[in-house]
């Protein structure tokens, strides 16, 4: 489905083989995790935690350009961090056995509009367990784009690089939205009742990330209330553009494929090759990596989610090599090649096509003929007569 697959088709003790060179390979890390990625993520939250007092002071001072240039870019990298090294991480689980409370998945609320629980419901359990199957992973599209054939065409989708554009922009509101899932309320697959359910979590959320960036921080300014409201604007949409790209170049490049909803006896061989084929990796140095959230070994992030991301780079080399002696595409390249495949995706998906456009005109011969039977039947021939 989608991209065609550059992948040798694997024998069922193939599959079982590659499955099992992954699981020995989760077992080896997660034997080795201790110390180094307690430390390490005992100093990525202390840098939040520095760039956000460092970008929100030099706010203060927003009527000079270069301190509110500093302020919002500063506080711009402090929310790309808290939300992606930091925040989406722990939310994973990838810290639990730390016995942090503060750093446990379960507990740990985010800088971002989207609450932690509809993340971990939309996010950690439908997306990483039907990553790109179509009709049961909503994060294909996040329910406005459409980003392969067997997604049906809608009118609207003619605008969709200019719904991509505006998704980007203003990314945090978009999911915080998106895992209200109004799309299944619209359907009748999801009810009220559990639209309203999620509601009053959701508006709660809304309210206090609205209020702290938009209404606190500009007031307790003061004097410099609106170069601190327009940098704390400034800060989200960083946020929010780079979130975009690194997500969606981990998801929707021309070689991710998309599969059919039949993984009810899925195999872990299989599943490990659905999270590979389903992924995108994107090179870059070490600070590019430590940015994304090491979301730039997506591969890896889908194959073993609760392992600590600081492992990624070290495990991707042993994926990579397991990958070649079997005969499976490896899927990574620099950001601007992975990205222009996205846009690209995007341009591609919002006309009709062609096999789109082949279903709808099967259709209508079957109705034109379905019609004209109706005039040469043998009852409408013993009508005319």
């Amino acid at each position: 489905m989608g991209a065609i697959s550059k992948s040798r088709v694997l024998s069922a003790a193939e599959v079982k083989a590659f499955g099992d060179e992954l699981d020995s390979l989760r077992k080896d890390t997660l034997a080795t995790v201790g110390k180094k990625e307690a430390d390490y993520i005992y100093r990525v939250r202390n840098l939040v935690r520095y760039t956000e007092i460092a970008g929100r002071s030099s706010l203060v001072l927003g009527w000079l350009p270069p301190f509110w240039l500093a302020g919002a870019s500063l506080l711009g990298v402090s929310k790309i961090i808290e939300n992606m090294e930091l925040g989406h991480n722990v939310i994973h689980g990838q810290y639990d056995w730390m016995n942090d409370a503060s750093l446990r998945g379960s507990n740990y609320e985010w800088d971002h509009a989207s609450t932690s629980a509809s993340w971990r419901h939309s996010h950690n359990y439908l997306h990483h367990t039907y990553t790109n199957v179509v009709g049961r992973d909503r994060d294909v599209g996040y329910s406005v784009l459409r980003l392969t054939d067997e997604q049906p065409w809608k009118p609207y989708h003619l605008v969709q690089p200019l719904s991509a554009a505006a998704l980007a922009i203003n990314f945090q509101w978009g999911i915080s939205l998106y895992d209200l899932e109004l799309e299944n309320v619209a359907n009748g697959t999801r009810s009220f009742a559990q639209l309203g359910a999620d509601l009053k979590p959701f508006a709660q959320k809304v309210l206090r990330q609205s209020a702290k960036d938009h209404v606190f921080f500009p007031v307790l300014a003061g004097p410099s209330f609106l170069p601190v409201l327009t940098g704390n604007i400034a800060a989200n949409t960083i946020r929010d553009l780079w979130t975009f790209g690194i997500i969606f170049c981990g998801h929707f490049t021309a070689d991710a494929e998309m599969f059919p909803d039949n993984i009810e006896n899925e195999t872990r061989g299989e599943w490990y090759l659905r999270q590979l084929r389903g992924s995108g990796n994107i090179t870059g140095s070490r600070t590019f990596e430590f940015m994304t959230g090491h979301l730039s070994r997506q591969i890896e992030h889908h194959m073993f989610p609760d392992i600590p991301a600081l492992r990624y780079p070290e495990m991707a080399e042993k994926v990579q090599e397991i990958c070649a002696r079997y005969g499976q595409h490896y899927n990574t390249g620099p950001f601007t090649k992975q990205f222009a495949t996205v846009v690209q995706r995007i341009f591609k998906y919002s006309l009709p096509t062609r096999r789109k456009v082949e279903a709808s005109a099967d259709v209508a011969i079957a109705k034109v003929s379905s019609v004209m039977s109706m005039f040469t039947s043998p009852a409408a021939e013993s009508v005319a007569a």
